[in-house]
């Protein structure tokens, strides 16, 4: 069989939220095949596939401008984990 998923990550490691980067991996028989990083603000593709539809998809200003708004949900939720874990300690 074939298996096929998405992760979609929020990556941050300091108070400020400043270095917080938002990745969303599509992955086909577990290998990253296209990948959208907003440190580099658009799709990057790893297989021929993935290549070409990076393409299609770095094309599409709607699709971008969304993923790249992604980072701000990031940040929305990684102040609310910090200060939970901050009222916590």
């Amino acid at each position: 069989g074939y298996f096929y998923s998405r992760w979609r990550k929020c990556i941050w490691s300091s108070h400020d939220l400043s270095d917080n980067v938002f990745i969303d991996n599509y992955i086909f028989n577990k290998d990253v095949y296209i990948q959208f990083n907003s440190t580099v603000g658009k799709y990057v593709g790893y297989t021929e596939h993935g290549v070409y539809n990076a393409e299609l998809w770095n094309n599409n200003t709607g699709q971008l401008q969304s993923e790249r708004a992604q980072v701000d949900i990031c940040k929305y939720n990684a102040d609310i984990d910090q200060q939970t874990i901050t009222d916590k300690s």
